[in-house]
């Protein structure tokens, strides 16, 4: 018995989000660039464990928060975050793609002003590939930042990116294949609003929330979103308070891992089965897919996402 229950969960661990065949045809799919938090894993100044042998070793999968969305159909893609690691997943994302494409995506959609998630736009400067006209999305708040700050607003003089504005629950169609559709979630704006995106396809349905302060600060239930999409990539920042005992978490809140997983206990196994973890911060356990945290999350029927995981749409 002990046996079977080891084989099983041997194969939860390396279980794919959803079946992937490269050789699929011309289905988009969205393809996972990081799962890290913000400032990225091992953490400046991190004098415990989890990163001490990391300024050493690095481990080249831990890359901050972000997402690529693939048409192959149209031979396009598109980015969700411009984050540190701007240089080397623009990379990937090229290679994933199978097809010839441009060094930069056909867009970059910023989700809020907090630094793993607009900052690597500065690699789009004159000092850098010095692009032109990349277009950027955000909603007005994250834009204006843009447009009223150094150094991003030279990036708009000098016509090395275009900002596009977008809207709360407006779709906006990105090709025959695939559309967005940005939506407000509460979370500490103090230079611009945060937004989460559906992705959606003639298919499927995928929700993206890196960030969020709290599930019942949310002005809508978040059960009733997950039961009306294909899967839900969630802000998963902290395991458990265990973490954060030296931050006051009023200053940096994020739903727990474990309350989610609480949240949901009495769903059925298809709905935890639609909830993939990200965002992870550098003390967070599910970073070691070997952790005990891990496996208690693959357990329970959630998933917890690594880098370059592929969703088929």
């Amino acid at each position: 018995m002990l046996y079977k229950v080891k084989v099983k969960l041997f194969f939860l661990l390396f279980l794919p989000v959803f079946s992937f065949n490269a050789q699929s045809g011309l289905s988009p799919y969205i393809v996972l660039l990081g799962n890290v938090q913000d400032a990225g894993s091992p953490h400046m100044g991190c004098q415990k464990k989890c990163c001490e042998k990391l300024f050493n070793n690095p481990d080249p999968t831990r890359k901050v928060i972000s997402i690529g969305i693939v048409d192959p159909k149209e031979k396009k893609f598109w980015m969700i975050e411009a984050t540190p690691d701007f240089v080397s997943q623009c990379k990937e994302l090229k290679k994933t793609c199978g097809f010839v494409h441009k060094e930069v995506p056909d867009g970059i959609f910023l989700t809020h002003a907090h630094i793993g998630h607009y900052t690597g736009l500065m690699y789009l400067g004159r000092e850098s590939f010095n692009s032109q006209k990349v277009p950027v999305f955000a909603m007005t708040r994250m834009g204006g930042f843009l447009l009223q700050n150094g150094p991003w607003n030279q990036l708009l003089k000098i016509d090395n990116i275009s900002l596009s504005n977008i809207n709360d629950n407006k779709e906006l169609k990105l090709s025959e294949q695939v559309s967005i559709t940005p939506f407000l979630v509460p979370h500490r704006d103090e230079f611009s609003e945060t937004v989460g995106y559906k992705i959606s396809s003639s298919n499927k349905s995928i929700l993206f929330i890196p960030d969020i302060d709290k599930w019942g600060k949310w002005n809508k239930d978040l059960i009733t979103e997950i039961k009306k999409v294909d899967f839900a990539l969630v802000d998963g920042t902290f395991y458990d308070t265990s973490e954060v005992n030296y931050r006051d978490m009023s200053e940096i809140p994020h739903p727990f891992v474990k309350e989610t997983m609480k949240l949901l206990e009495n769903e059925s196994e298809e709905t935890k089965s639609k909830i993939g973890f990200i965002h992870l911060n550098h003390t967070n356990p599910l970073l070691d897919s070997s952790s005990q945290a891990s496996k208690i999350v693959l357990e329970k029927g959630f998933k917890v996402m690594r880098y370059k995981q592929k969703i088929e749409m």
